[in-house]
């Protein structure tokens, strides 16, 4: 499983050219926090280049007003490729979680660049390969973990995060009567913990009451603190038998 991308965002693969050039074919926007961006099954065909802040990228679930969030993406990243690529609507919603700037270049300007450098086509196809591995290993992860694997995956992953991401961690002052050094904080409230695993906010809130009892972590007002990250990755292995009985 895996929110954030794992390779090199697009516009900082560019070559200095390539990117002044690729800029050049669009205008600078800016969006404040919660906008959205990109609106899947719009029939829009622009694509946008992040300049500035961070965003989710999300699909509609079969639960109605529930979103599963596929990916986040930051600073460098190519949004919106597919809509510009292919004449379907848009597949997600992609959504600002602070203030955005954005270059917002048209569909067709952005096709006749690729056709006139195929270095960045073979980027774009690289990145869209990228992209299709991660949403299957994603319904792979939907059809056969549980919520505590899920869940345990996706806070060793943002734990983990670069410190410029969007849930990057930080380090908590020393709890009150606490066994130490804090760890890590993942800045998330639990029903957007459940888009990001596809589950209920009551499934996830269980599992966040069994990681509690075995002090794994401490939930707070849009916090999760991580106070053991080894025994957290077990978990998100699956190694269930490995993991102590609760501590008292």
């Amino acid at each position: 499983m895996g929110l954030l991308g794992g390779e090199l965002a697009f516009a900082h693969a560019l070559t200095a050219q390539e990117r002044e050039s690729v800029m050049a074919l669009g205008s600078r926007r800016h969006y404040p926090a919660d906008t959205h961006l990109l609106t899947e099954g719009d029939r829009s065909s622009h694509v946008m280049i992040l300049d500035r802040g961070w965003v989710t990228v999300s699909v509609s679930t079969d639960r109605g007003a529930t979103r599963l969030i596929l990916g986040l993406r930051g600073p460098g990243e190519l949004l919106g490729e597919m809509a510009a690529l292919d004449p379907h609507p848009r597949s997600a919603t992609v959504r600002a979680l602070g203030p955005v700037d954005a270059r917002l270049i048209p569909g067709d300007a952005f096709r006749r660049f690729l056709a006139l450098h195929p270095r960045v086509s073979g980027l774009v196809i690289r990145q869209l390969t990228f992209r299709l591995r991660s949403a299957d290993q994603e319904r792979s992860a939907l059809a056969s973990l549980t919520v505590l694997q899920r869940l345990a995956s996706r806070l060793t992953e943002l734990s983990a995060a670069a410190p410029s991401g969007p849930y990057a961690p930080s380090r908590a002052g020393p709890a009150p009567g606490g066994p130490g050094p804090a760890g890590p904080v993942v800045h998330l409230a639990q029903d957007e913990l459940a888009a990001t695993v596809g589950a209920t906010r009551e499934a996830v809130a269980k599992a966040l009451r069994l990681l509690r009892g075995q002090n794994i972590v401490r939930t707070g007002n849009r916090m999760v603190e991580i106070l053991d990250p080894d025994l957290l990755a077990l978990l998100a292995d699956g190694h269930h038998e490995e993991i102590p009985p609760p501590r008292v």
